[in-house]
C-alpha cells in the first residue's frame, strides 16, 4: 500500500491566513456595526419617547410680562416726535408700510407732528391721536375725531419678563424677528455648515477630537453643530463624557428628522445661555439684546449682532462689562469669519471693528426695577394663584414709571456712597477709641408714589440686587420722627370737632400752630402706674415753645406734651386709619417707637398730601392674556382719614420743617420746588416728604437693628433731596404748585418775638402762618409792645399809630364745624393761646386830653367795657 503526502506551500498558506484574517476583521466590523446599529437602535427609540415627551409642552415656558404704566403726554411738554417714535418703537408699534405685522399698533411721523394709531393687542382703546409740535415741545393733542386732548397715553413699555423657577429670563422670538447679521454671524462663528448638513458635521467633529486628544484646546470652535448644542441643552447634562456625546448626536438626528433647519435656529436662538444678570440668567438673544444694549433684537446693528454671536461660546470670560478687551477681541474674530463666509465684505468689517462695544452702562438689574417685580411676582400668586399664572405668557400691566425708577436707582447709588462715608469715619473714630466693633454699612429702600392715585412710581429696596434679594422697602421697621405729623395732625382734627385740649392742671385750649406747648424733660404716666422718660436730641430742651416751632425741631417731650392732650389713643386710631397698623395708645408712640414698612409709611402721607384722603399703594394695574384680553382690572383702595383743613394745616407745619427746621439740609442740596417733609432718627435714619404730585419716603438703615447712629438729615435727606431733584426735572413731574388750602383757611403774618399780627412796628423778623378760620390772632404786635409814641406825639396826637395789616384770607368761606370753637380760657405753661379772649364789641368812646398823656382810658381800638389784658409774657420761640 502505497501513501501519498502532499504538502501546501508556504505562499498558497500565507495567502489562507491572509483571507481569513481578513473575513475576521470584517466579521468583527459587521459585528461591532450589528452592535452599533443595535444600541444606536435602542437609544434611538428610547429617546425618541423623550423627544416626543418633551415636546408634548412648549419648549419654553410663557413667562408672564411685565409692562410699565403708560407714558402721559400733555401739551408744553418737552418732547420730539422722533422721540415719540423710539417710545412707540420699543413698545412694539411699526411704521404704517409694516401694518400687517403690527398687532400692537401703527405710527406715522411727520416733521412736526406723529399720528398713533393703536392696534387690537393695545392696552388702550383703538382711538389714536395726532400730536403736533412746536419749538421742541408738544403744542397740541387732536384725537381721531378731531377734538382737541388735555392728555394722551402711549403703549405701556415692556420691564421685564418674569424669571422661571430657575432665575432664568428669556425673552421668545421667531426666525422671521432675528437681523441676518445675527443669523449670519452665529453661523459664521459657531457651525458654518449649518444650513447643508444633516446634524452633525463629522469633519469638524473629527478636528475637535483631534485637538482634544493632542491637548490643543483652542478657542475658536468645537466640534458640537447647532443642532448638537440645541440637543444637549433641551436634554442632557452639561458633564462630559463619551455616553453623552453619543446621545447628542442621537437626539440630533431626531430634531434634524422634526424640525427644519430655520426652526432649529429659533430653538437655539431662545435656548441658548449669553450670561448673569444680577441674581438672573439670560437666555437667548431676545434677552440678551435687551440686556447688554437695551433694544429689541430687531434692532441690532452689525458690530452688536457680532458681539452677541461672540458669547456664545464662554459669557462668562467674554462678558463685555467686566472684560472689554477680551469681548472686542471676539466681537472682531467674528466679523473677520463673517467676510470669511461672505456674509459680510472686508469694508462692513473694518467698520464695524471701529465701533465700541455700546453695552449699557448699569444694565444690570437696575433698569428693570427688580425688587418692584419680586413684589409684583407675589401679588400675583396672592390672586391669581401660584402656580400656573406664569406659564400662560400673561401680560401684566402695571403703576411703575421707568424714568422715575432709572432716578431712583442712581440717587440710591449716590446717596449711599456719601452714607459709606460717614459710616467710616464713625468707624475710625472708634478704632481710635479702642472700639473694634467691625465695621456694618447700612441698607437702603426708597419709595416714590402718586400722592393722588396710590400708584407706586418708583421702588428700591436694597444698595444691590444681585448681592440680596432682600426687599427693605416691605420691612418693618420703627418709624422715628416721621410719625410726629400724625400727633399734629390728631391735635388739628380735635379743633375741627370743636373741642379743646385740656393740660394736666385742667385747663383748656384750642389748638393752632401757636399753640404753647411745654419741651422741659418730663416723665409721662400711662396705662396706671407706668412711667415713659424720654430725651430730646442731644438733651438739649427749650421750655416753653409754639407748636410749629416743636415739629420745626423735631422736639420729642413737647410732642409727647401735646399727644398727651388730644389722648393717646386717638392719635394712634388716626394712625391706624393711615396705614400705620401697629400704633398703640403710648407715651413712645408720639416719636415713631412702634414700626411700619417704607411702602406703608408712603400710603400713610397719602393722608397729608391728598387733602385728608388715604390711598392704599398699588402696582397692579390690569392682567391681561396673551392676546390683549382683559382678565383683571384692579382699582386702588381709598378712605377718608382727616378733615382736608386738618391735612393742610399739618402740610403747612411740614413745609416749615423743610424751608427753616430740621429738614432744611434738601434746600442747601439745591432742592428748590414748593415740598412739605419731616426727617426721622430712630436706630435707623429716615425721609419723608412730597410735592403737589410727588411722595417719596426714604430709609437708611442696618439689617442687624444696630444703630446707624446718623441723623436723617444727613442720611435719608440727601437722598431725597437728589431724587426729587431730578424728578422734577422730568416734564411729567415739573408741573409741581404751592398746596392749595382747602376753604376755611386763613393765613396771617405774625411776628417772631409775640407770635401775634405783625404790623409796622415789628415789621422785620415775622413768618407766615395758617391757620382755621376764627383761631388765628387777633392782637398785633404793637398791642403786645405798647404805645410807642413820644410825650409830645401823644399829647397832640401826632405820628401814625401803626395800623394792624388785614389778615390774608387764603379762602373766603369760613366751614361749618360741629362745634362753635371757643378761645381759651387762661394761659399756662403747657398749652395756651397768645391772643387774648375776644369780648362783643361795645360803643367806642373817645378819649380825653389826659387819657392822652397818661394813657389812663384804653385804647380807641378797644372797647371801653372791656377788662385790661393779663400782660403778655416773652413769647417762646415761634
Amino acid at each position: 500500500m502505497v501513501v501519498k503526502i502532499k504538502f501546501a506551500s508556504p505562499a498558497a498558506g500565507a495567502g489562507s491566513l491572509g483571507r481569513k484574517l481578513l473575513l475576521g476583521a470584517g466579521l468583527a466590523v459587521a459585528a461591532c456595526f450589528v452592535i452599533f446599529a443595535c444600541v444606536f437602535g435602542f437609544y434611538y427609540v428610547k429617546y425618541s419617547k423623550i423627544v416626543d415627551q418633551r415636546l408634548e409642552k412648549p419648549l419654553f415656558t410663557a413667562t408672564a410680562k411685565i409692562y410699565a404704566a403708560p407714558a402721559e403726554l400733555r401739551p408744553r411738554q418737552k418732547f420730539t416726535a422722533h422721540y415719540i417714535a423710539q417710545q412707540l418703537r420699543n413698545a412694539g408699534y411699526s411704521s404704517e408700510g409694516d401694518a400687517k405685522n403690527a398687532p400692537m399698533g401703527t405710527y406715522s411721523e411727520g416733521p412736526e407732528s406723529i399720528t398713533v394709531h393703536p392696534g387690537p393687542q393695545s392696552y388702550h382703546a383703538p382711538e389714536g391721536a395726532t400730536i403736533t409740535f412746536d419749538s421742541g415741545a408738544i403744542s397740541q393733542i387732536t384725537g381721531d375725531k378731531g377734538q382737541q386732548l388735555a392728555a394722551y397715553e402711549l403703549e405701556p413699555l415692556l420691564i421685564t419678563d418674569l424669571s422661571d423657577a430657575n432665575r432664568s429670563k428669556r425673552r421668545l422670538v421667531t426666525y422671521d424677528e432675528l437681523p441676518h447679521n445675527l443669523v449670519n454671524a452665529v453661523v459664521a462663528i459657531e457651525d458654518r455648515r449649518f444650513f447643508t448638513h444633516g446634524g452633525v458635521d463629522y469633519v469638524r467633529l473629527l478636528g475637535a477630537a483631534r485637538n482634544d486628544l493632542s491637548h490643543r484646546h483652542t478657542y475658536m470652535e468645537g466640534g458640537s453643530t447647532l443642532t448638537m448644542q440645541l440637543a444637549r441643552g433641551f436634554f442632557l447634562t452639561p458633564e462630559k463624557r463619551f455616553k453623552r456625546k453619543f446621545l447628542e448626536i442621537v437626539i440630533t438626528f431626531q430634531l434634524e428628522h422634526r424640525f427644519s433647519k430655520q426652526k432649529i435656529f429659533e430653538m437655539y436662538a431662545n435656548q441658548v445661555p449669553l450670561g448673569q444678570r444680577g441674581s438672573f440668567s439670560i437666555n437667548g438673544f431676545g434677552e440678551a439684546s435687551q440686556a447688554y444694549f437695551g433694544k429689541d433684537v430687531r434692532q441690532l446693528t452689525l458690530p452688536e449682532c457680532a458681539l452677541l454671536a461672540g458669547l456664545i461660546q464662554s459669557p462668562s470670560r467674554l462678558n463685555p462689562y467686566r472684560h472689554v478687551e477680551r469681548a472686542t477681541t471676539r466681537r472682531n474674530l467674528v466679523l473677520d469669519s463673517m467676510v470669511e463666509t461672505g456674509a459680510i465684505t472686508k469694508e462692513q468689517a473694518e467698520e464695524a471693528k471701529a465701533s465700541p462695544l455700546n453695552v449699557i452702562p448699569g444694565a444690570v438689574d437696575a433698569g428693570e426695577a427688580p425688587y418692584f417685580v419680586d413684589l409684583v411676582r407675589e401679588q400675583l400668586a396672592q390672586r391669581l394663584g401660584p402656580d400656573d399664572y406664569n406659564q400662560q405668557g400673561l401680560r401684566i400691566y402695571t403703576s411703575l414709571d421707568p424714568q422715575l425708577q432709572s432716578l431712583a436707582t442712581d440717587a440710591v447709588e449716590a446717596g449711599m456712597k456719601h452714607v459709606d462715608e460717614l459710616v467710616e469715619k464713625l468707624h475710625a473714630r472708634r478704632v481710635k477709641a479702642g472700639d473694634d466693633t467691625p465695621i456694618v454699612y447700612p441698607q437702603v429702600a426708597l419709595v416714590a408714589l402718586n400722592p393722588h392715585t396710590g400708584q407706586v412710581l418708583a421702588l428700591v429696596g436694597g444698595r444691590n440686587y444681585g448681592l440680596s434679594q432682600f426687599n427693605h422697602a416691605v420691612q418693618h421697621r420703627p418709624t422715628g420722627s416721621i410719625f410726629k405729623p400724625f400727633v399734629y395732625a390728631a391735635a388739628f382734627n380735635t379743633s375741627l370737632a370743636g373741642s379743646q385740649l385740656t393740660n394736666s392742671d385742667g385747663t383748656s385750649a384750642t389748638f393752632t400752630p401757636v399753640t404753647i406747648l411745654n419741651d422741659e424733660q418730663t416723665t409721662f404716666s400711662f396705662a396706671g402706674n407706668q412711667t415713659y422718660s424720654p430725651r430730646d436730641f442731644e438733651d438739649k430742651y427749650y421750655g416753653e415753645v409754639t407748636a410749629r416751632f416743636a415739629l420745626q425741631q423735631s422736639l420729642n417731650n413737647a410732642t409727647i406734651a401735646l399727644a398727651e392732650m388730644v389722648g393717646y389713643n386717638n392719635v394712634a386710631s388716626l394712625a391706624r386709619d393711615a396705614g400705620i397698623k401697629s400704633a398703640r395708645g403710648t407715651p413712645a408712640m408720639a416719636i415713631g417707637s412702634y414700626d411700619a414698612t417704607p411702602l406703608d409709611m408712603s400710603g400713610a402721607y397719602t393722608v397729608f398730601a391728598n387733602n385728608g384722603v388715604k390711598i392704599d399703594p398699588w402696582m397692579l394695574a390690569s392682567v391681561r392674556s396673551a392676546n390683549g384680553d382683559v382678565m383683571n382690572d384692579y382699582t386702588p383702595i381709598t378712605k377718608p382719614v382727616l378733615d382736608p383743613r386738618a391735612a393742610f394745616l399739618t402740610t403747612s407745619l411740614m413745609e416749615n420743617v423743610i424751608n427753616h427746621g430740621t429738614g432744611i439740609a434738601v434746600r442747601a442740596l439745591g432742592f428748590t420746588a414748593p415740598a412739605a417733609g419731616k426727617t426721622g432718627t430712630s436706630h435707623d435714619a429716615w425721609f419723608a416728604g412730597f410735592t403737589s404730585n410727588l411722595i417719596c419716603i426714604v430709609w437708611v438703615g442696618n439689617d442687624d437693628y444696630s444703630d446707624i447712629k446718623i441723623e436723617g438729615a444727613h442720611a435719608a435727606a440727601p437722598i431725597w433731596a437728589e431724587f426729587m431733584k431730578r424728578a422734577v426735572g422730568l416734564p411729567q413731574y415739573s408741573d409741581t404748585k404751592d398746596f392749595a388750602p382747602p376753604q376755611g383757611i386763613v393765613e396771617v403774618r405774625l411776628d417772631k418775638a409775640t407770635n401775634l399780627l405783625a404790623d409796622a412796628a415789628c415789621p422785620s423778623n415775622t413768618y407766615d402762618a395758617a391757620f382755621l378760620e376764627g383761631t388765628q390772632p387777633t392782637d398785633t404786635c404793637d398791642h403786645a409792645n405798647g404805645d410807642q409814641r413820644n410825650l409830645f406825639q401823644r399829647i397832640f396826637g401826632l405820628g401814625e399809630k401803626p395800623a394792624a395789616p388785614p389778615q390774608v384770607p387764603i379762602t373766603q368761606t369760613a366751614p361749618q364745624l360741629t362745634q362753635p370753637i371757643q378761645p381759651a380760657a387762661t394761659p399756662n405753661a403747657s398749652v395756651a393761646q397768645t391772643q387774648p379772649s375776644q369780648e362783643p364789641q361795645q360803643t367806642k368812646k373817645k378819649r380825653g386830653f389826659f387819657s392822652r398823656i397818661f394813657g389812663g382810658k384804653k385804647d380807641e381800638d378797644q372797647t371801653e367795657q372791656q377788662p385790661a389784658p393779663q400782660p403778655n409774657p416773652p413769647a417762646p420761640p415761634q
